[in-house]
């Protein structure tokens, strides 16, 4: 301890605060880089909220003590990285995010029960609009969505109803085409009973009106759609095609063109044939009719008045007799009736137009050169091409396969070899980046702050000599407080009183060590002085 404290004496205040310093420092600057390094990787759990659910949500997160970071003025919560399936399933639970809007959950609450119907009408209409803005918000290409429900309440024994309307406000990302329009307005026909696709407006957050919602035109409509049905089929014969061709000359080096002509006229065709060769007896009807009369010349009896009465012919009287015989054959003639309905979008015509890129060897400076492809290979991909599409020669289809050069050559894949093991995601990289910059300010602390300090305190105090200079009373005075600013007048001071000084200073010096020697034994001092003296008085 008292080695310790001899030290810690020897070092003096200014160099204790200088280490202490340091080490509060390095402290300060490692804790930092630490807690940096292992402080969880904070990711999204819910974007574009609004107010009501982001206090909804913070306040679920509060009571559960889970760590979480508001941004963009609340409307963005992140929280760690490995937390956010399982929050997302606790606050799915819960109803939460609701959108800004309320569902069906509303009647889950235990006040309602005193509820008059005009109140639980009004909360099943909410619930409705609160519903269909969460599925019209869970698209793709819409951010949020607000919807307004007009349901006209039946009057008793009133004849004609008014249909319903509906009213949308959308914010969009991008613009949305005309087939994602009547999808929504479906979606909301669909879901209200009674509702016409025709009566839903929709207005986006620009106040551009997308559908107007007061009876559409029918022929336009119409029209837009067969307009997608003919570009879905051309889609799907290019797609078809650039699937072949990007495995045989590469992604990205054929370009693919189609043209269907489609036939939208819907036809029914009925055919009824008759066949004179194919008849065949249906019924046969037979009629006999036998009748006889007897002429009595005016004579009438009763006798011959009698049924059955023959009377006496022989007595002037005439008999006749008639006999008829009617057969009637009817005849059926085999009939047959076709009837043919030709559904609409039949393909009338193709015209498929493909170009390839040729070849690409390099030379002996590693610069690629072009090779056009051979005819053989583009025969070859016609035919592939043909068969992919369905070619049919006598409806006229028409395929076109060209061989020319691309403006820019196909770039090399610095990637393409990779085994995976540096595969990284934007947030990977966006964490080095972070951590490599905590090591340079490190680095930069230790060798520009901390390293001079250190050095400064380790390396001992030289101490200056001291000069003995002789004062006007004839003692030796140490020389202390001469300054720094008086050494450039020293060399103006004469040779031989730096000589003096010089000797003066091995005299103080050795009169010093007399004296310590003097000090230090001063019986022997005193005997020497004595035996000077013994030897003067002899």
């Amino acid at each position: 301890m008292n080695g310790l404290i001899e030290f810690i004496k020897a070092l003096g205040p200014a160099r204790i605060a200088a280490m202490g310093a340091v080490a509060a420092i390095l402290i300060g600057v490692f804790a930092f880089i630490i807690f940096r390094v292992t402080s969880p990787q904070m990711t999204t759990l819910y974007n574009e909220l609004t107010l009501e659910d982001s206090a909804a949500i913070v306040t679920q997160l509060e009571s559960q003590g889970v760590q979480f970071k508001l941004t963009r003025q609340g409307a963005t919560i992140l929280v760690a990285k490995e937390q956010v399936a399982r929050l997302r399933m606790q606050l799915a639970a819960e109803g939460l995010p609701t959108g800004g809007s309320i569902g069906y959950e509303i009647f889950d609450r235990t006040d309602t029960l005193g509820a008059t119907s005009f109140v639980q009408n009004i909360n099943h209409l909410r619930a409705m609009e609160g519903e269909l803005s969460r599925t019209i918000g869970s698209l793709d290409r819409i951010r949020a969505a607000r919807v307004h429900l007009v349901i006209p309440e039946r009057q008793l024994f009133q004849k004609d109803r008014r249909p319903p309307s509906a009213s949308i406000v959308l914010s969009v990302r991008g613009a949305l085409g005309p087939g994602e329009i009547r999808a929504v307005q479906h979606l909301v026909a669909t879901a209200v009973d009674g509702l016409d696709p025709d009566r839903v407006s929709i207005v986006d957050e620009t106040g551009r009106l997308l559908a107007s919602g007061v009876g559409n035109d029918e022929d336009g409509m119409l029209t837009a759609s067969l307009q997608e049905r003919n570009q879905a089929i051309e889609g799907r014969l290019r797609n078809q095609v650039e699937e072949i061709l990007n495995s045989i000359v590469g992604p990205g080096r054929a370009r693919v063109r189609v043209n269907a002509e489609v036939d939208y006229n819907r036809l029914t065709e009925t055919t009824e044939t008759f066949d004179p060769e194919g008849q065949v007896v249906r019924s046969t009807q037979t009629k006999e009719e036998a009748s006889s009369a007897i002429s009595r010349n005016g004579q009438v009896t009763v006798g011959n008045q009698l049924p059955q009465a023959e009377g006496d012919v022989g007595q002037g009287g005439d008999r006749d007799t008639t006999s008829v015989t009617e057969e009637i054959v009817n005849y059926e003639i085999s009939r047959s009736t076709r009837t043919e309905v030709i559904e609409a979008g039949q393909i009338n015509r193709l015209s498929v137009a493909v170009l390839v890129d040729g070849t690409y060897q390099p030379d002996g400076n590693g610069d690629p050169v072009y090779t056009p492809r051979s005819q053989e290979t583009l025969d070859r991909i016609a035919v592939l091409v043909r068969s992919a599409i369905g070619f049919d020669e006598e409806r006229g289809d028409l395929v076109e396969v060209v061989n020319l050069q691309f403006a820019l050559p196909p770039q090399e894949d610095l990637l393409a070899e990779s085994d995976g093991l540096f595969d990284f995601t934007r947030d990977d990289i966006i964490r080095f980046a972070e951590l490599g910059v905590l090591f340079l300010i490190a680095v930069l602390l230790l060798l520009f702050v901390v390293r001079p300090l250190l050095r400064r305190i380790v390396t001992p105090e030289e101490k200056q000599p001291q000069e003995l200079m002789i004062g006007p009373d004839g003692t030796l005075v140490v020389e202390t407080d001469v300054p720094q600013e008086d050494e450039a007048e020293d060399e103006f001071v004469i040779e031989w009183l730096e000589q003096a000084k010089q000797e003066g200073a091995m005299q103080a010096s050795s009169i010093a060590k007399v004296g310590d020697m003097i000090k230090d034994h001063p019986t022997e001092a005193v005997n020497i002085v004595r035996g000077w003296l013994d030897e003067q008085a002899a």
